[in-house]
């Protein structure tokens, strides 16, 4: 006879693969925490890209209505997938937590998720939650379209090259800051600014852009406060232009992207909208949430206040407003 699920107990979609194995490596200290704040739980690895979409709606359909994601940002966007693409719950049902496990753990960073194990976990026995607005993407990948739904950053262009090949050294097991910062280097010398097209709300716009990111959190790329002013439930995207810059104009200002003041330099717009509708002259690449997806043209729908997630309520409350003007 199957297990009646109860109100307390949470799903754990496990990644082992996360941080380049380190989840797999440290995962009988995060079990053994778990267990300690008595927090009731079962656990359910991944095994491929994709598998915690499946792990989320089948559980889902069972009955669970609490979700741990133990992994990085990737993980955590398969899980909210699952919740999306599943038809027997209401989105905002569904407690989410995490336990950040991965290389970047961006989208932890605007709610204060420590990356400390016994941190997150204590968090996650206060449950203490926000309700926090989701994105969904239609993108082209191969010959149809495709959605996606995400709750952090979506990077398009020059980013969305960077996180191609970071995601192909991860791989690979190869995944540190260094091997980012290689990328990085590398990218810069194989994108070029592309003309492009840019509808917000209905306005039109045409620009020649180097990088592009759709914002909800105010963080991508491993700390990058690439969206300072972004705020993740006022049911708005912030939208952040890095205009045709130089590639050493780019190396001299990523100091910018990580003290939140990007928004001041003159070849860089900041925006907000509901709908943002992307379409460079040459395709250029996605990432949404760190996942390396597919490629333009590229639509972006806000979806208001849609999920619930577990967070640091006193570290996210006390966060100053931040304006790059």
């Amino acid at each position: 006879m199957e297990e009646k699920v109860t109100d307390n107990k949470w799903l754990a979609v496990v990644n082992p693969n996360a941080g380049v194995k380190k989840c797999k490596k440290d995962w009988q200290k995060i079990n053994a925490l778990l267990k300690k704040y008595e927090i009731d739980f079962e656990p359910h690895f991944t095994d491929q890209r994709g598998h915690a979409i499946k792990i989320t709606k089948e559980y889902l359909a069972k009955g669970y209505r609490k979700i741990i994601s133990i992994g990085g940002d990737g993980t955590l966007n398969e899980v909210v997938n699952g919740i999306f693409w599943q038809k027997c719950v209401n989105p905002t049902d569904i407690t989410i937590g995490v336990i950040s496990v991965g290389t970047g753990n961006d989208w932890g960073r605007t709610f204060g998720i420590p990356t400390d194990y016994e941190k997150s976990i204590k968090l996650l026995k206060k449950e203490d939650t926000f309700i926090q607005d989701a994105g969904m993407v239609s993108f082209a990948n191969g010959p149809g379209t495709n959605l996606r739904y995400f709750i952090n950053m979506v990077g398009l262009g020059f980013d969305g090259l960077v996180a191609q090949k970071t995601n192909a050294d991860k791989d690979m097991g190869r995944g540190n800051v260094m091997v980012y910062f290689k990328n990085i280097f590398m990218s810069l010398f194989a994108f070029h600014s592309v003309p492009t097209r840019i509808v917000i709300d209905g306005t039109e716009a045409n620009h020649h852009l180097f990088s592009m990111g759709v914002a909800i959190g105010k963080y991508n790329g491993g700390g990058m406060k690439q969206a300072p002013d972004a705020i993740p439930d006022d049911g708005l995207f912030n939208l952040t232009l890095i205009k045709d810059m130089s590639k050493w104009s780019v190396i001299a200002n990523v100091n910018r992207l990580y003290n939140g003041t990007i928004g001041k330099h003159k070849k860089v717009e900041m925006l907000q909208g509901r709908q943002i509708i992307i379409e460079p002259k040459t395709p250029v690449l996605m990432e949404a949430d760190g996942e390396s997806l597919g490629r333009s043209p590229f639509t972006f729908n806000i979806i208001p206040k849609s999920l619930r997630v577990v967070i640091n309520k006193e570290k996210f409350l006390k966060q100053p407003p931040s304006k790059h003007q």
